[in-house]
């Protein structure tokens, strides 16, 4: 019978793993969470936490991923955060299309199909309060 050696990581190293792991997103988050839960736990999502204070959750996640080798792909980002300007103000989004309309330009050499403004940032901002909507309305200068 093999005998098992446990490794124990000196607190200079759990400093690192923790730094590592904070500096980490998603996926690749809990995969490393799972790889050291296994080199240095054992594969327990409790010891991972009492020894590396990382969420339980977490680190089990990971070691189901790694298991399974199934991705758990989470929502949230796509239901959370703060919502664009242009969804947020849709009425001056419009009116602030129509005023670069308004100001486009067709390239003078015809070789491109593209068109540009010379519309500056400041100058629309200007038009949109003149047209009465107020500063939180307006978009970041």
């Amino acid at each position: 019978m093999p005998l098992q050696v446990s490794l124990v990581p000196t607190v200079e190293q759990i400093a690192d793993l923790r730094l590592a792991l904070s500096k980490m997103h998603g996926g690749e988050r809990r995969s490393f969470a799972a790889k050291m839960a296994l080199k240095y736990c054992g594969g327990s999502a409790r010891q991972a936490e009492r020894l590396f204070g990382w969420g339980r959750e977490m680190v089990e996640t990971g070691l189901g991923e790694k298991r399974t080798g199934i991705a758990c792909i989470s929502a949230k980002p796509t239901f959370t955060g703060n919502k664009r300007w242009e969804e947020k103000h849709p009425d001056v989004a419009q009116q602030l299309c129509r005023l670069a309309e308004e100001h486009g330009q067709q390239d003078p050499s015809f070789r491109t199909t593209v068109a540009f403004t010379r519309l500056t940032a400041k100058e629309a901002r200007r038009q949109l309060r003149a047209l009465g909507y107020g500063e939180e309305q307006l978009p970041a200068p």
